[in-house]
């Protein structure tokens, strides 16, 4: 500093000032000093995406941004809201699909550009597999387009137990549990949530009531009838661990099967859908009946003698044959049976069990005339 110089340091201020002198001799005239204002800088944009449908709030975070007059994004212009000198909140308006650059214009000039992307609203086309059980846990595959960024899927108003954003594409997902019938499947991204109806179906467990028949031969063969609910789409009928032979689904409530073989014994029969495996029906794989005796062994022609045969393998006895004619009996166990003898020539018959598949050896019984007969 001299009688002709002074150094000072400008304070903080805007636009174009008077500077001037104070001694004690008074005040000098003033000479004119201009602030420049710096130009804006955007250091980031939170989110850098969102809908084509606009509405997204995004935060622009920088410097210079004090008397901000625009925000643009491309050459829309957005509603904005000045924070501080630092950060500005604006609305990102509509526009197509693609990336454009976010713009800040203050009385310093207008910033840099900073990418932000919009994006088109998810669409999608389908999902395999379009059922299964009201319990969940099953994974499915969404297909469609604008899937990436994937934020949520949801089956109505469930939401996915997890998913995986495999691309653009596709993703996979965990059901939720549900209630029976269809519910809209949605994908939510940054882009929007999509609206287009794709379903799900959630299907109860199938319950079989009933086999007929309830028993058959070893070797299989046999047709039976399942009967019970929830039967559609069907995938596997099984006698115990073995798929049946073959199967029609009739309708909802009725199977018809073809018995694979098996072994002497009962097994569980079940039914599975999408929506699981059914209870179990009993079903008895049965080996050749055998008669040990009958008493009384002998009878008169005329029939009508109560002959009670013993043997195995009984209970599912369909005819006992004297000879080639039926007699009427009842079962009273699977090692006894009740027969009323029906008439015939005298002599000597062979009385044979006839259970499915099988026909047992026959013993004798023999037809004799009584006195005064």
């Amino acid at each position: 500093m001299s009688a002709t110089k002074i150094t000072a340091d400008a304070p903080a201020g805007t636009g174009t000032v008077q500077i001037t002198v104070t001694t004690p001799d008074g005040t000098s005239n003033g000479v004119s000093f201009t602030y420049t204002i710096a130009t804006p800088a955007i250091s980031s944009i939170a989110p850098n995406q969102g809908s084509v449908d606009g509405g997204t709030m995004v935060t622009l975070t920088g410097t210079g941004f004090t008397g901000a007059t625009s925000v643009r994004f491309g050459a829309v212009a957005a509603a904005f809201t000045a924070v501080s000198a630092t950060q500005i909140t604006a609305f990102a308006p509509a526009a197509p699909a693609g990336t454009v650059n976010v713009t800040i214009t203050t009385p310093g000039g207008t910033s840099a550009g900073i990418p932000y992307t919009y994006l088109a609203v998810p669409v999608l086309g389908s999902v395999t597999p379009a059922q299964g059980p009201l319990s969940g846990g099953n994974s499915i595959t969404l297909s469609g387009t604008g899937l990436t960024g994937t934020t949520s899927v949801h089956f109505g108003v469930g939401a996915a137990s997890s998913f995986t954003v495999v691309s653009a594409t596709q993703v996979t997902a965990v059901v939720p549990t549900g209630g029976p019938g269809p519910v809209p499947v949605t994908v939510t991204t940054p882009g929007g949530t999509s609206t287009q109806a794709v379903f799900y179906y959630y299907l109860g467990a199938p319950v079989l009531s009933s086999v007929t028949p309830a028993a058959g031969q070893v070797g299989g063969g046999n047709s039976v009838t399942l009967t019970g609910t929830d039967l559609l789409q069907a995938t596997a009928v099984r006698f115990g661990p073995t798929a049946a032979t073959s199967y029609t689904i009739s309708s909802a409530t009725e199977i018809r099967a073809v018995a694979p073989p098996g072994a002497v014994g009962t097994v569980p029969v079940t039914v599975t859908t999408p929506g699981g495996t059914s209870n179990r029906v009993t079903y008895v794989y049965l080996g050749a009946p055998v008669i040990t005796g009958l008493t009384p062994d002998q009878g008169p022609s005329a029939g009508g003698t109560t002959v009670t045969v013993t043997g195995t393998g009984l209970t599912y006895a369909t005819a006992v044959l004297f000879g080639a004619v039926p007699a009427a009996y009842t079962v009273v166990s699977d090692t006894h049976l009740m027969v009323t003898a029906p008439p015939g020539a005298t002599g000597s018959v062979a009385v044979r069990v006839v259970i499915p598949g099988w026909t047992s050896v026959g013993v004798p019984y023999t037809r004799v005339d009584l006195p005064g007969i």
